[in-house]
């Protein structure tokens, strides 16, 4: 039997239907009631009641109160996604700081904390911080759906930190060690490059930008490419690695052995002591990138979003001097929408985009 030819279960069809009802929710800014809801999925009206009424009983839906009655009928009661439903924890790990936040099934933060730390002390300082985010997730009456950390580094797959040079990591079983920590034991644990990260939380917040390259900039450098609305890993998963993109053959030494590094010139203390070096540097990368793969909107996020004004003529010049298509249509240069957030927003979002999108394996234990 093929897999085409095969029967299809009907938890799977309920499943589907579930996931289809709660993005009709969560994709419309109208609050539509049952009715509607069954006439823009195509569902019986009988279904998707039953259906609504399981996600309200698993918490990730509210009716809300019908609107006065202006004529004859009664008006219909909306529908939208809980506020006091699962979240999503979201983290942040870098050189110099840490950050954290709940993002609710609605997308709202309901909780934001940075905090500074060094390499050495930055897994321990993570625990801490990411003990008092849930702790006060908890005290609103949120249920962590899991939990998402951005690295500045290489990362599989599974979540194993193969090297973050800036942190001194290598082969780090980075969900096995956040697993043990108080505050996340038991909750699912993903890790993704923070770039990758990202770029994602920008593109939920850009949704009329479906193709871009997202530049973090921090101590290190690194990328996230958005191709039709879809993050491009590469062939194993480790594309967007920027800093290392070599600007000045012969120039100063890297961290990672080689020379010449776009993380040399356009780090983030790099940025601070000399932003014309650092705008060059970048225009150069940058239209190197734009070259290979004809991208044509680069956002600039991290470290490098409140000092934008500061960078944008530099990086300019450079992309008009060396993109072969800049005189055909030129480069927008934009800066990230969550700013120096992006990163720890695209973590927690992960989360709850894997409820909204699968809300049966949620709905199930309660079962």
């Amino acid at each position: 039997m093929t897999a085409s030819s095969a029967p299809v279960r009907q938890s799977s069809v309920r499943a589907h239907n579930l996931a289809l009802v709660l993005q009709t929710v969560a994709n419309r800014a109208d609050q539509p009631s049952r009715a509607a809801i069954a006439t823009f999925t195509g569902l019986t009206r009988a279904t998707v009641s039953a259906l609504v009424d399981d996600l309200i009983a698993g918490g990730l839906l509210v009716e809300l109160d019908p609107p006065p009655r202006t004529g004859a009928g009664r008006p219909a009661a909306g529908l939208a996604l809980s506020p006091d439903g699962p979240a999503g924890l979201g983290l942040e790990i870098n050189v110099d700081y840490l950050a954290a936040c709940v993002v609710d099934l609605a997308g709202t933060v309901r909780h934001r904390a940075v905090r500074p730390t060094s390499p050495a002390a930055a897994l321990h300082d993570l625990g801490l911080l990411a003990g008092e985010v849930a702790a006060a997730a908890s005290r609103d009456g949120l249920t962590l759906a899991g939990a998402a950390l951005a690295v500045p580094g290489l990362v599989t797959p599974s979540g194993i930190v193969r090297v973050a040079p800036n942190l001194g990591w290598q082969d780090l079983d980075a969900p096995a060690v956040l697993g043990a920590m108080p505050g996340l034991t038991g909750l699912p644990i993903s890790v993704d490059n923070e770039a990758n990260l990202a770029a994602l939380g920008e593109l939920l917040s850009r949704s009329d930008t479906p193709t871009f390259l997202y530049v973090s900039g921090e101590v290190g450098i690194g990328a996230g490419i958005v191709l039709d609305g879809a993050l491009y890993r590469g062939g194993r998963g480790w594309s967007g690695e920027i800093g290392h993109v070599t600007v000045y053959p012969d120039g100063r030494p890297c961290r990672c052995g080689a020379n010449g590094c776009l993380e040399q010139y356009a780090g983030q203390s790099q940025v601070a002591s000399d932003p014309a070096l650092a705008a060059s540097a970048l225009g150069i990368a940058l239209s190197a990138v734009v070259n290979l793969l004809d991208i044509g909107v680069i956002v600039l996020g991290g470290a490098y979003a409140p000092v934008f004004d500061q960078l944008r003529d530099g990086i300019e010049a450079e992309l008009r001097l060396r993109v072969l298509t800049a005189g055909l249509s030129p480069v927008v240069l934009r800066p990230a929408v969550l700013g120096a957030d992006a990163a720890m927003r695209g973590a927690a979002d992960t989360v709850v985009r894997e409820v909204r999108e699968n809300p049966a394996a949620w709905l199930a234990p309660a079962s």
